[in-house]
């Protein structure tokens, strides 16, 4: 929440036209780089999406007005007389601008004092706790490359776990359930809401480790706020009847989520609010988006705040970005009162609902504003909450049975292995794409092997084990082996990879998440065989829920 002024005639005509010179190439970038539409696509679809892409480009806009009507205040650009004065600065509104304006400011000087101006609220009135440190709301790490302009930005706040943790399994998922196409339109931003930096850097690395070239590409991102961002949690008032420990905790992620938010606004149209323990479906990004182009372009649905696509807490809860700020703020104003999802029940309440009406046309009138989508796409899977002792098992009935496994076209081959599979779940149904496979404990020199019927040149490979489930049930100590059909004795791929003593060269190993992936040296040509070579007793079976090896057949 920050101050707007009066502008001089002058000024306003500047603004105006920098609006024009901002709007008319954003706009044009917009219709020439966005996304496709496909010939089934409704020509009110199309200017639902212009605008919301407007919206946001005027949200944009005016958070940039806003830094401009501050500045004015400090450089006095006119008086109530419309004339130009030469005023002193104002450092206690120094808050309310952008580092760089900020750093700017602090360098002009001036020696008059400036004329009293109507003060309205902002976020320091609801966190005054924030001004006692000018760093209160500078994130403590920060991994960025400074995407913008994207549909949909998705939210994941993450904080410390007593158990296990989910986040790199729901990260995974969302990517796997995107085409590179949503992918291109879409961005991740992960809020590790904890103030130990030795844990943060913990958990930022092991997102490197097993996403580094979505971070390199900016697709997804990494924020951790300041610790003195948070106010001091053993003065918090009780409320509710709640224990302590749990009005920290409500009070504590409502603070997280008004941060995530604040941060992610300028980043894309559209935001959806995630949680570190989730599956999605196949799909999601594009049903999402046509879902939300469908209700704005609906005349009685136009105006709605919240597309909902789970029927569980803040989970998969969609917003236009330009709407955030009354969330945001909200959030500030009550974040000690009550949880997250009963304070986005009661903003839309008072929006829509009155005293002098009945609870019917109440929830009819909520209901344009809060629209649900069926089936859900989310489904929540943690059953350990941050909150110590308590034990969530909800779940989503909408969303359907969970996908035990991803099926995949792979090239005719015959299939074995000496590692004995329980019940129906072989390995050979899990390679046509039938089931997946469940074997008993792996021992060192167990095989599976893929024996091509014909040699095939692969492109690349993976393979997923463990589900989340069974997350213990992957493969440790495991490599992916190939054995070439005609590579020359004197290639230099032999002195490139590690081999085996019966001629096959490795070219890859299963990782500390399950999962073996990579890309197939186009020098190593024609393939015979390809198979996974187990090197250490496991104290787990084994689930293999996912073969995917690319060749270069389109079927």
């Amino acid at each position: 929440m920050k101050m707007g002024l009066t502008s001089s005639p002058l000024r306003r005509r500047s603004c105006f036209l920098a609006f024009i010179l901002l709007l008319v190439p954003c706009t044009i970038l917009f219709l020439v780089l966005g996304t496709d539409f496909t010939a089934e696509q409704t020509m009110s679809q199309r200017v639902a999406e212009f605008q919301m892409r407007m919206q946001y480009l005027e949200s944009m806009y005016r958070a940039k007005q806003e830094d401009v009507a501050i500045l004015s205040q400090y450089l006095g650009f006119s008086n109530q007389n419309g004339e130009t004065s030469n005023m002193s600065i104002n450092l206690n509104l120094l808050d309310g601008l952008s580092a760089d304006s900020r750093s700017l400011i602090r360098n002009v000087s001036a020696s008059a004092k400036l004329p009293a101006n109507l003060k309205l609220p902002t976020a320091f009135h609801f966190l005054p706790h924030l001004l006692d440190d000018p760093a209160s709301l500078r994130p403590a790490f920060l991994q960025s490359k400074n995407r913008q302009g994207v549909s949909i930005v998705f939210g994941i706040p993450t904080v410390k776990r007593d158990k296990q943790s989910y986040l790199l399994e729901t990260v995974d998922n969302l990517i796997a359930n995107m085409d590179e196409e949503e992918q291109n339109e879409t961005m991740i931003v992960i809020f590790i809401g904890e103030t130990e930096q030795e844990y943060v850097n913990q958990v930022a690395n092991s997102i490197n480790t097993r996403f580094p070239t979505f971070l390199e590409s900016g697709f997804i991102e990494i924020i951790a706020p300041a610790a003195s961002y948070y106010p001091d949690m053993h003065r918090l008032r009780q409320t509710l009847n709640d224990s302590v420990e749990r009005v920290k905790w409500r009070s504590k992620q409502n603070l997280d989520f008004a941060y995530l938010m604040a941060y992610t606004q300028p980043k894309g149209a559209f935001y959806v609010q995630l949680e570190d323990d989730i599956l999605t479906k196949k799909g999601f990004v594009t049903i999402i988006k046509n879902f939300a182009l469908e209700k704005t372009a609906n005349k009685e649905q136009s105006q709605w705040f919240v597309l909902d696509f789970c029927q569980l807490g803040f989970i998969g809860k969609m917003f236009k970005s330009a709407d955030l700020p009354w969330l945001i703020t909200f959030f500030q104003m009550f974040y000690n009162e009550k949880p997250v999802d009963w304070l986005l029940y009661h903003l839309i309440y008072t929006k829509v609902c009155s005293v002098e009406k009945d609870a019917k046309t109440c929830k009819q009138e909520i209901s344009k504003l809060w629209i649900h989508y069926k089936p859900s796409l989310f489904q929540h899977i943690g059953t350990t909450s941050s909150l110590k002792g308590k034990v969530q098992k909800l779940k989503d009935k909408q969303f359907g049975k969970i996908p035990t496994f991803y099926p995949h076209n792979n090239p005719p081959a015959v299939v074995k292995t000496g590692i004995q599979h329980y019940k129906t779940y072989t390995l050979q149904k899990a390679y046509s794409g039938e089931s997946f496979f469940w074997g008993l404990m792996p021992q060192p020199g167990d095989l599976i092997e893929i024996k091509f019927k014909d040699p095939v040149v692969l492109k690349r490979y993976l393979f997923r084990s463990g589900n989340f489930e069974q997350p213990s049930d992957r493969f440790y100590n495991t490599t992916v082996e190939v054995l070439p059909t005609n590579l020359a004795e004197d290639s230099s791929v032999w002195n490139t990879y590690n081999t085996t003593t019966d001629g096959f060269l490795i070219i890859g190993a299963f990782n500390d998440f399950g999962i073996a992936e990579g890309v197939v040296d186009p020098k190593i040509g024609e393939l015979k065989e390809l198979r996974l070579h187990v090197y250490s007793d496991s104290q787990n079976w084994v689930i293999l829920r996912e073969i995917l090896l690319q060749d270069n057949t389109v079927r």
